[in-house]
């Protein structure tokens, strides 16, 4: 396809039935997300088969690289934004402008970063209550993915770009690539296979490492040398950084780079109170987690699609079309998290046990499983919604609802139930599902007011 028919086929929106817009974005973005899931399912089975100590180890570093990411979440959302603004009122040169300052600040942060997991790792590890069994392998773990993370960050720019222009099918492919990659990488070094040393917990970590360096490279090969996308970067053109785009860029990022620490760091405490009900308990929750991912990746590709789609609505300054566009993403959201909870309702202790053979580990995991299926339909509408209200620049009030959510649920009331009534990991997951119907109500009220629709006048 050349590049003329691309850039026709990411302008034309409305002119095909809404459902056949939103399902051209989401179907990549949610194979790419759900295999992701899948392929991060794998790994945890993989290190699994090392016993409760390690997926302890490996599990206990999950919140804190969340929270060392959320700062990304300005340049992500803010550059995701501002390229379907753009993209919508056909203006790629200001697109492709956006999408270098952005790789710019994606690279020097991201390089901070790196530096300060791979130095504060034994600190974080100790913090998150890694006890004498899991605090090697989890220093060990956390200081290897950590030095990787730069590429991760880079990659991270790169998307975000590419689904501002509602090309997903691209990063759908680089990125399940190197997550094809990781499992093979885990195979080999975490048990020792086809000559390669087995490094156990440190081979998961050496592997997820390459495999970022790997997706980073292809994002960077489609953005200068393939022409496979809209937007199409030369290395002469000017890399200086430019004050009013980067300002636009934080203005629209900022509330999500704030939520995501608040929410990553309410996560973390989360964390850190399951983390008091022992390894065992503790292996369980992780494994919940992990399998929740499968509900996670449907509710993110949608939210996805509702960016992009609203984005590019209003940007070709088309109100009734975002809104449009919102409302069908969220129906198609809702019944999707309905089928999952099914999913999860009637298989959640097979399941369980493809993760550990420890009965009590797999009956916990399996508990977790049907509370988790209760919270799916106001996890799907804060997605979905909240997606719209980011592709309006709106990212406020998804900020509010998730310092409200997490904070007052999964960690004052979680620590409540746990710590106070005794009502172990089956208390902390009930928290769970109060955190995402507040959430989901919070970004539904907004939705329903209408005011988004005239927030990116302000932004500029």
């Amino acid at each position: 396809m050349t590049l003329h028919k691309r850039l026709k086929q990411s302008l034309d929106l409305g002119l095909r039935p809404a459902w056949k817009d939103i399902m051209v974005i989401t179907i990549p973005a949610f194979i790419e997300l759900v295999m992701s899931t899948l392929f991060g399912m794998v790994d945890m089975v993989m290190v699994g088969r090392l016993g409760p100590a390690a997926i302890t180890a490996v599990g206990l570093t999950n919140q804190p690289f969340m929270l060392l990411l959320a700062i990304f979440a300005a340049v992500n959302i803010g550059t995701t934004t501002l390229v379907a603004w753009q993209i919508g009122a056909r203006e790629v040169d200001k697109a492709e402008a956006v999408t270098r300052q952005a790789l710019v600040v994606s690279l020097v942060l991201g390089s901070l970063v790196s530096g300060i997991g791979v130095f504060l790792a034994p600190v974080i590890v100790r913090f998150m209550g890694a006890g004498p069994d899991t605090f090697a392998d989890a220093t060990f773990y956390f200081q290897i993915v950590a030095a990787g993370l730069l590429f991760q960050v880079v990659n991270m720019g790169i998307t975000a770009a590419l689904r501002g222009a509602g090309e997903t099918k691209i990063p759908m492919l680089y990125n399940v690539g190197s997550n094809l990659f990781n499992v093979f990488g885990n195979y080999v070094l975490i048990y020792g296979k086809l000559g390669f040393p087995r490094w156990e917990v440190a081979g998961a970590a050496v592997s997820t490492t390459v495999s970022r360096l790997l997706a980073c490279l292809a994002g960077l090969y489609v953005l200068y040398l393939s022409r496979h996308s809209v937007i199409h970067l030369k290395l002469k053109a000017d890399y200086r950084l430019h004050r009013p785009t980067i300002q636009r860029i934080f203005t629209i990022g900022l509330p999500a780079a704030l939520e995501q620490f608040i929410l990553q760091g309410g996560l973390m405490l989360f964390a850190k109170t399951v983390s008091t009900l022992g390894t065992l308990k503790f292996a369980a929750h992780q494994i919940g987690l992990n399998i929740s991912g499968l509900s996670f990746a449907p509710s993110m590709a949608f939210g996805v699609a509702a960016t992009t789609l609203v984005g590019q609505s209003l940007g070709a300054e088309k109100e009734e079309q975002a809104e449009d566009y919102a409302k069908i993403v969220h129906k198609i959201a809702l019944a999707v998290a309905v089928f999952n909870g099914l999913l999860f309702v009637l298989f959640s202790h097979p399941m369980a046990l493809v993760y550990t053979s420890d009965p009590v580990v797999s009956a916990e995991a399996a508990m977790v499983l049907k509370i988790l299926s209760l919270a799916l339909p106001g996890q799907s509408t804060q997605f979905a919604l909240a997606g719209a209200l980011r592709g309006a620049g709106d990212t406020m009030y998804p900020l509010y609802a998730s310092a409200l959510g997490i904070w007052v649920f999964r960690v004052a009331v979680a620590a409540i139930f746990v710590r106070i009534f005794h009502w172990g990991l089956a208390g902390a997951w009930a928290a769970f599902v109060m955190d995402q119907y507040t959430r989901s109500a919070v970004v539904y009220l907004r939705f329903r007011s209408g005011k988004w629709k005239h927030v990116r006048l302000r932004v500029g």
